[in-house]
């Protein structure tokens, strides 16, 4: 885990190797960059030095959905963004990922989405939730036709909860506002 001055380590999962390699180019004069092609060896090169993960959903030897499940099962402290080709749908309602994210990412995007993952890292869970439930309501707004957004009860569960979590971080996070604007600033889906 990094504290103070030292750089983030950022593990980038994705069974395509040249895939992998592009985005930890893009990152590593910005991150201790690690890569891992699948799921299999991303279980295996996740370690305490590890602050995020950019976990592919869409692999044939563990699934990206299954890494995330061992993932949160061990218990390991770091965040991970979903960076991916998988168009979201509902069942991203159920996943306890930190952000997704829709390939093909600029490096902006990605590097903004990393860094929000390292401030919400060092606050606490609420506002870990908070940008968790807005990355998934973004996303399903895309996704699902605007009647089916609208009358959703999944979507006005997670309507609900950003509401609630934005009204309490707005209390006591005095940089809250900052965060949230570069948060919804983020690009998640391709096109």
């Amino acid at each position: 885990m990094t504290s103070g001055s030292e750089t983030a380590t950022v593990l980038v999962v994705d069974d395509e190797e040249e895939v992998a390699d592009v985005y930890a180019l893009r990152l590593r004069n910005e991150y201790d960059t690690r890569v891992a092609y699948g799921g299999k060896a991303a279980l295996s090169e996740l370690d305490e030095e590890v602050d995020v993960v950019l976990l592919d959903r869409r692999m044939p030897d563990v699934s990206g959905d299954e890494v995330l499940e061992r993932i949160q099962e061990q218990g390991a402290d770091c965040r991970v963004i979903m960076l991916t080709a998988v168009d979201p749908g509902l069942d991203i309602a159920e996943l306890s990922f930190d952000d997704y994210l829709c390939k093909p990412v600029e490096k902006a995007d990605l590097v903004k989405a990393i860094d929000q993952q390292l401030q919400a890292q060092r606050h606490d869970e609420q506002l870990s939730r908070y940008l968790e439930v807005t990355s998934k309501l973004a996303l399903l707004e895309t996704e699902l036709s605007g009647r089916e957004f609208e009358t959703n009860e999944e979507v006005e569960a997670l309507r609900e909860e950003a509401a609630e979590l934005r009204a309490e971080l707005d209390d006591g996070l005095a940089e809250f506002e900052e965060i949230d604007r570069t948060f919804r600033g983020i690009g998640r889906h391709s096109g």
